[in-house]
């Protein structure tokens, strides 16, 4: 189990990260002109295989285009999307007609070429993966994150990240055993339990918290 001292550590290293306006000004400009960089970076890869992280309908066209204009064959890939986990399963290799149609029998899925030209058709699934049924636990990282853990938070093996808590305002409002359960890690098994665990500590979110104390005053 987690040593519970994480939790003062935490709490005392958010106090101490609290800096002027000018400074997180200066932070702020930085976060922007790596994020913009980050952008044009990955727009550049993805139009070296035709597809725009910005438009993806036409991304979903040029991958049609491409199949429609070549008799080659071409290697099919499936990447399934949970809400907690993801899978990537190899189809084997297919004419262009053969992986035209599994598109038109699956309208609600979408496909982009990767960097081998394989392509990739990608199916969103409301629902657990069977290894996040196995292993997913909710705890919180180091800087007072809500994380999806694979296996226990002590291995540090992070599937997402959610939001900011705010710690202080958590720990003025809920019973000391639900911190504790959460410092050590919450196992779900299924949707209902992932649902639930994210809309209880949302309540908690950083940005949510500021707006209902500030109600309060």
């Amino acid at each position: 189990m987690m040593e519970f001292s994480l939790w003062k550590k935490l709490k005392q290293k958010l106090r101490r990260t609290r800096r002027p306006m000018w400074q997180l000004g200066c932070l702020l400009a930085v976060a922007m002109l790596s994020l913009a960089a980050g952008v044009r970076s990955a727009q550049a890869q993805e139009q070296a295989v035709g597809v725009r992280s910005d438009e993806p309908a036409a991304g979903m066209r040029s991958v049609i285009e491409v199949l429609a204009s070549q008799s080659d064959r071409v290697t099919v890939k499936l990447h399934r999307v949970f809400l907690c986990g993801e899978e990537m399963k190899a189809l084997g290799s297919m004419s262009s007609e053969e992986a035209l149609g599994l598109l038109k029998q699956h309208p609600g899925w979408t496909a982009v070429l990767d960097a081998q030209q394989a392509v990739v058709m990608e199916e969103r699934i409301d629902d657990l993966s069977d290894s996040c049924k196995q292993n997913g636990t909710f705890s919180m990282d180091r800087d007072g994150n809500l994380s999806l853990y694979d296996g226990s938070p002590k291995k540090e093996k992070v599937l997402r990240t959610f939001f900011q808590l705010d710690v202080n305002y958590m720990e003025s409002s809920l019973p000391k055993d639900r911190i504790d359960e959460l410092v050590n890690g919450i196992r779900i098994t299924d949707k209902d339990e992932y649902n639930s665990v994210l809309s209880t500590f949302s309540d908690y979110a950083m940005d949510r918290s500021e707006k209902v104390m500030k109600r309060d005053f």
